[in-house]
């Protein structure tokens, strides 16, 4: 059976801290791939800053140079909110022969009781939880937990810099930081 990675969030942009707890999964669990999917408008955060289709151009360009890497899209087409059940559940029943790891961070995890249909998500597929500066990893439910090198960079941090003229380099790939001048995004002068 194929074991497919699944990292969600609105990649608003995508920086290294994504691509580094990708990858980290993908080689600690031996998944064959690390879906991203970007969401259209996520149920628990305000919404993006940036264009659905900038983030998912963003997106494309920081895994393209990982084969192993795949964009799947179907929060963005399918538009509005996107509850993770709603998503897992057409995927579960799209691809029978695949077994799901949905990675979060460690914020994620203390927030899980509070997730939509959560004792559902359990039976379709399951958590791997990484660690995040500032949190824990206690759990009630059963998590897989990966240890992965901390790297304090966020999509907040990013769009702060932008807004304050400071330097991204180096928390991002190149690619997305050009695409993010070429476009002006996040306030860039």
């Amino acid at each position: 059976m194929k074991r497919v990675g699944i990292l969600g969030g609105t990649f608003d942009p995508p920086h290294l801290g994504h691509l580094l707890i990708a990858e980290e999964v993908k080689n600690q669990l031996g998944l064959t791939e690390i879906w991203f999917i970007p969401s259209y408008e996520p149920p628990h955060k305000q919404k993006a800053r940036s264009s659905a289709k900038d983030r998912m151009q963003m997106l494309k360009r920081a895994i393209a140079s990982n084969h192993q890497f795949k964009l799947n899209t179907v929060e963005i087409d399918r538009l509005g909110k996107s509850y993770t059940f709603d998503t897992m559940k057409m995927l579960h029943d799209t691809y029978p022969d695949i077994e799901f790891y949905f990675i979060i961070g460690a914020d994620m995890v203390e927030y899980l009781p509070k997730w939509h249909r959560i004792d559902e998500l359990l039976n379709i597929m399951k958590f791997v939880g990484v660690k995040r500066s500032g949190y824990k990893l206690d759990t009630e439910y059963p998590v897989l937990i990966v240890d992965i090198p901390m790297i304090d960079v966020s999509s907040t941090l990013i769009r702060e810099r932008i807004k304050a003229n400071q330097s991204i380099k180096y928390l991002l790939p190149e690619v997305v930081e050009s695409y993010i001048k070429g476009k002006r995004l996040y306030g860039q002068e």
